[in-house]
């Protein structure tokens, strides 16, 4: 007899991570739902990340490893041709999963009509001091691609936090190798055009904000513009969105000290859209120095978050004298 196939295959690709791989495993066998596999691509690590995976004796470890690094992307893709499972979902090496997350996500499945394809949840994001804030993943619905109160893709902050039925990825293909980062942006908005997505309200994966290959602002310019380029023909007429995509390449630009080039995506963003006074304000910041930029950017994210804050605990008030 052959051996019964998981429900879930879970794709955890790695780089050199022996230090922190263990964490991302073992967070995963904790489930409360125990039918998956885990496929861990070693994306030719130099350290020692094949020991410490085969440290686990546990049969639904399997491990691949590639002769030479290829990047995300193609780790990824080789961990859904190799997956089993009718469910796929994705965890980094350096991330954690809560012990409950598949087997809410399963339930959802379980009850949910055929066209919902992805279920997804909220997270917790752990900064580098270990502060701990929740993260509230978007709305999505289908068919969309921007979402009109953020100017931004509408599945921009989604995370991994993703559950994904096996033959959705038959239908919009696998993750685009060109991208260096925002792989996972890319295969969501090809998702969100054919599926619908279903969103559990709970933090049940927790992101830890760590620098790394992710931190490279170069690699997120490189994939922004492929993101405006490939879907230049559905966005091209929101001069808002344009704006405020060139307004994200120059924050990276500029918070990593490059100001001169991320001036340039400001001035471009104040061309496109030149109603939005941060535009005016981030130039001016650029123009008086890396302190003055660093010094402007941290007020404006204090800023930021407390009116969120007080923008949630309203929200939050309001629902309670409604429940009454």
């Amino acid at each position: 007899m052959t051996e019964k196939p998981p429900m879930v295959s879970v794709v955890l690709p790695t780089y050199d991570r022996a230090h922190l791989i263990g964490r991302a495993i073992q967070s995963v066998l904790d489930q409360t739902y125990p039918d998956f596999e885990i496929i861990v691509v070693d994306d030719g690590s130099t350290d020692n990340t094949e020991a410490a995976v085969k440290d686990f004796k546990d049969k639904r470890i399997r491990y691949i490893k590639h002769g030479e690094n290829k990047g995300g992307p193609a780790a990824r893709n080789t961990g859904i041709k190799a997956a089993r499972g009718k469910y796929i979902a994705f965890q980094d090496s350096d991330d954690e999963w809560l012990p409950e997350k598949l087997d809410k996500q399963i339930r959802v499945f379980e009850t949910a009509p055929p066209e919902v394809g992805i279920v997804y949840t909220d997270m917790q994001r752990v900064n580098e001091n270990g502060d701990v804030e929740y993260w509230h993943s978007p709305k999505v619905t289908n068919g969309s691609l921007i979402n009109p109160k953020t100017a931004d893709y509408q599945v921009s902050r989604l995370g991994i936090s993703t559950l994904i039925k096996k033959n959705c990825f038959d239908t919009v293909g696998l993750f685009d190798e060109r991208f260096p980062r925002w792989q996972d942006l890319d295969l969501y908005i090809r998702l969100a055009k054919r599926y619908r997505f279903n969103h559990i309200k709970e933090p049940l994966y927790k992101y830890y904000a760590t620098k790394g290959v992710s931190s490279n602002a170069n690699d997120l310019i490189v994939a922004w513009e492929l993101l405006l380029e490939k879907y230049s023909e559905e966005i091209k007429s929101n001069r808002k969105f344009y704006a405020n995509q060139y307004f994200i390449m120059s924050i990276a630009l500029c918070s990593g000290g490059e100001l001169k080039s991320g001036r340039g995506y400001l001035i471009k963003a104040l061309k496109t859209y030149p109603l939005n006074i941060k535009f005016f304000r981030a130039i001016l910041a650029s123009v008086l120095g890396k302190k003055a930029y660093k010094e402007a950017a941290v007020s404006y994210r204090k800023i930021k978050k407390l009116l969120a804050t007080k923008h949630e605990k309203h929200w939050r008030s309001l629902s309670k004298r409604l429940k009454k």
